[in-house]
Order: C-alpha cells, then sequence, then structure tokens
C-alpha cells in the first residue's frame, strides 16, 4: 500500500455500503425472507460441536411457525449433544441455486420431549423413512417413537439476500459493467432483522 494512501472504514467502503438497503418496511424484510424460505424447505443446519467448531447438516423444515422454525429430528442425533454443550446456539441457512437467493437464521435451538403434541400436528409418513422401525413395538418411526423429538428454532436475527436482476444476462452484463467502470455491482438486495424488530413480528 503506498504511503500516502489512507485506510478507508466500513461506512466509506462502498463495497459495504452499497449492498445494504435499510429502505424497505419491516413487513416488506419479512415477506421477502420468508418468500425464500417456504419455497425451499430443506436448509442447512447448523450447530458448535465442542471441541471442533460450527457443523452444519441439511434438515427438512417441518414448518415455519411466525419467524421461528419446526424440525423433528432423532434424539440419538449428535446435533442434541452440540445443542446441550453449547447454550443451545444454531443458525438455519436457505439457497435458492436458481435465483441465488438465500436466507440466514441465527437463533437459540429449544428441544422439547416426545409428548409435545405440535409432533402429531407436523409428522407426516415419510418422517419414518429417517428414524426406520426397530420391530419392538416402541421404535418404530411414528409420533410416538420417543428418539422422535421436536427442535424449535427462534430466531434472533435474520439476514437475507434477494436478487433484483432478472436473468443470468443481466447479472453478467452487471458485474462487467461494474468490472470495466471500477463500480461496485448492484445485483441484489441485502437486509436484516434483528431481535427487536423480530419481537415485533
Amino acid at each position: 500500500m503506498p504511503e500516502s494512501a489512507k485506510s478507508i472504514s466500513k461506512d466509506e467502503d462502498p463495497s459495504v455500503t452499497k449492498q445494504w438497503d435499510d429502505s424497505a418496511s419491516t413487513e416488506q424484510k419479512f415477506n421477502d425472507a420468508f418468500d425464500i424460505t417456504d419455497k425451499l424447505k430443506i436448509c442447512m443446519f447448523g450447530s458448535a460441536r465442542h471441541g471442533i467448531g460450527p457443523v452444519s447438516r441439511a434438515m427438512a423444515v417441518a414448518k415455519r411457525s411466525g419467524p421461528d422454525f419446526l424440525f423433528l429430528a432423532n434424539a440419538n442425533s449428535q446435533k442434541f449433544d452440540d445443542l446441550e454443550h453449547n447454550l443451545s446456539l444454531c443458525q438455519i441457512a436457505f439457497h435458492d441455486t436458481q435465483t441465488q437467493n438465500w436466507c440466514c437464521i441465527s437463533g437459540e435451538a429449544v428441544k422439547t420431549s416426545n409428548d409435545d403434541k405440535r409432533i402429531k400436528e407436523i409428522y407426516n409418513p415419510s418422517v419414518k423413512a429417517w428414524f426406520g422401525d426397530l420391530g419392538d413395538g416402541t421404535h418404530d418411526g411414528g409420533p410416538e417413537d420417543p428418539r422422535v423429538k421436536l427442535i424449535e428454532v427462534r430466531a434472533k436475527y435474520i439476514s437475507y439476500w434477494k436478487s433484483t436482476v432478472g436473468s443470468a444476462e443481466e447479472y453478467k452484463k452487471e458485474i462487467e459493467e461494474a468490472a470495466k467502470t471500477g463500480g461496485v455491482a448492484k445485483t441484489g438486495l441485502l437486509r436484516n432483522m434483528k431481535e427487536d424488530e423480530i419481537k415485533e413480528y
């Protein structure tokens, strides 16, 4: 870096400031975020593993309840150990490969026992394929199988990116123009919702 060059702050850096959009209403932000998540259904569920760090696995969303997400999971899976040792901190992320839209939700994973009535409400027969029937009359992969538990991810922070270009050609044109002129490409809107805003939803 030349001696005469000065460093710039994040508030002065156009590659940072141009990405964020603070103009949308709370209602619009939530509508756009959940338009992304509700179409995808499958997300990466991330937790923190003791002695390792962040780990993720693909999981199907059983139901979205407002800004929170419900999952059915095997109580014997390692994700429960992760959540037990790391204060139930978790993150779920959705990515639409067709549009490049994505949404990421950070929050707290609340684990419930098998007698949670919501398990029967969101259970469907395909869930059984992920548990199997052990043939003992109890562990049959059904909604009353004690291995079947519910994880509720309670959102504390949500961020998402929504594409504003209509086609791959428009996307390419924007990138090429920015590279040629020294500008910053603008291909979408990056927004976030913090805990105080989420509580109002």
